[in-house]
C-alpha cells in the first residue's frame, strides 16, 4: 500500500511516499526557518501563508521523487493536531480535497503518534514494548509503548518544552533561532559542569518534566554576571544543555526501570542531539538497555512519520471523513 503523507503543524511543510509503512520513497520538507529567525521564533501566520504556498510545489515534488503517478497512491494520511491550527488546517485541507477527489482513504494523523511511528522507519526499529520520550519545541512526553496502537502517557512537562527552553536560552544569549543546534555546537568547547543549574522534577515517582525553573535560573545567571563574551557566552550555553539532558536521560532511566523495559527510543527535534544521545547511550548501556533514534532526517518535523502511522490507520479502518477538523492540543 502506497501512503502520500503530509504535515504541516508548525513552520514546514513536507509531503512524503512511504510504502507499506517502512519504506520511504521521497521525503520532502520545505523549511520555513529563514524567514521566521529574524523573529526568534515561529510567526503563526506567516507561517500559515507560508504552507498555503508551498503545500502544492511540495506534494508534486514528493509524488515526481518517488516515481510514481497520482493514481497509484493507495491512501492518504495528513497531521490533525496537535500544531498551529492555521498551519495544520492547511495540509489537513488540501488533504481533504486530494482524498475526496480521487476517491481514497484519509487518515487524520496524532503528530505525536507518527514521532513515535517514525522509530519504526529505522532498519532495526524496536521491538515491542519500549520507553518512548517524544522531545521537541512543542513536546516533551514519555510513553509506555506496547504495539503499534498502544501508547500510555506516563509523563510529560508542566510548563515548557525542552525545545523550547534551548530557543529561549537561546534568545537570552543573543545566539538566534533555533536555538537547540546553535546551543549543543557551543556547548562542545566548555565544561558543562562548571555552573550548576537547577534539575527540575527529578523525584523518581513522577515522570512528569518542568524546564521554567531552569531557563529562570539561567536568566538570573546572566543578569547577575552580565554575560558578554563569547566564552561565558558558551559557557552557560554547556551548563544549560548538561541540566536538561540529565533531566531528559534521569527520567527516562526512570521510566525504562519502573516498566522493567530494556529498550528506550527517542524522536523529536531534540533527538538530534548527539550529546543528549550519546549521554543516554552510556547510561543505559550500564543497565542492558538500548537506545533507539530515528536518523536525523526523521528527528524534526517530517511527512514520512506522518504516512508511515497513517498506514497503520487505514489498515485498521481509522480513516476520517470531511466533517472531521483539526486540533491545537491534546494528549495520547
Amino acid at each position: 500500500m502506497i501512503i502520500l503523507g503530509i504535515e504541516s503543524s508548525c513552520d514546514e511543510t513536507a509531503a512524503a511516499v512511504v510504502q507499506n509503512g517502512t519504506v520511504i520513497l521521497s521525503s520532502i520538507i520545505a523549511s520555513q526557518m529563514d524567514t521566521h529567525c529574524k523573529y526568534g521564533g515561529v510567526v503563526p501566520e506567516l507561517a500559515s501563508r507560508m504552507h498555503a504556498e508551498a503545500i502544492v510545489p511540495v506534494v508534486d515534488k514528493a509524488v515526481q521523487k518517488a516515481g510514481i503517478t497520482m493514481e497509484e497512491i493507495d491512501g492518504v494520511a495528513a497531521t490533525r493536531g496537535p500544531g498551529l491550527i492555521g498551519a495544520l488546517l492547511v495540509g489537513f485541507s488540501f488533504a481533504k480535497a486530494f482524498a475526496w477527489a480521487r476517491h481514497l482513504p484519509l487518515a487524520g494523523v496524532n503528530h505525536l503518534e507518527a514521532h513515535i511511528s517514525s522509530l519504526g522507519l529505522m532498519d532495526k526499529p524496536p521491538a515491542f514494548p519500549f520507553i518512548a520520550l517524544v522531545v521537541s519545541g512543542g513536546h516533551t512526553n514519555i510513553y509506555h509503548v506496547t504495539s503499534p496502537n498502544a501508547f500510555e502517557l506516563m509523563g510529560q512537562t508542566r510548563d515548557d518544552a525542552a525545545g523550547e527552553a534551548f530557543d529561549k536560552v537561546s534568545k537570552m544569549l543573543n545566539l538566534g533561532y533555533p536555538g537547540g543546534p546553535i546551543i549543543e555546537s557551543l556547548a562542545k568547547k566548555m565544561d558543562p559542569d562548571k555552573i550548576k543549574f537547577p534539575r527540575s522534577l527529578l523525584d523518581k515517582k513522577s515522570f512528569d518534566f518542568s524546564f521554567s525553573g531552569l531557563k529562570s535560573s539561567v536568566a538570573r545567571y546572566i543578569h547577575v554576571h552580565q554575560i558578554e563574551s563569547q566564552e561565558d557566552t558558551a559557557q552557560v550555553a554547556a551548563s544549560f544543555q548538561a541540566a536538561v539532558i540529565d533531566v531528559l536521560t534521569t527520567k527516562l532511566m526512570n521510566a525504562a526501570r519502573f516498566k522493567g523495559c530494556k529498550r528506550i527510543g527517542i524522536s523529536g527535534g531534540v533527538s538530534a542531539n548527539r550529546t543528549f544521545g550519546t549521554l543516554l547511550s552510556e547510561r543505559a548501556g550500564k543497565e542492558g538497555i538500548q537506545v533507539f533514534a530515528p536518523p536525523i532526517d526523521l528527528c524534526g518535523d517530517n511527512a514520512a512519520m506522518i504516512a508511515a502511522r497513517g498506514f497503520t490507520m487505514i489498515s485498521q479502518g481509522h480513516t476520517c471523513d470531511l466533517n472531521h477538523d483539526v486540533f491545537s492540543r491534546t494528549r495520547i
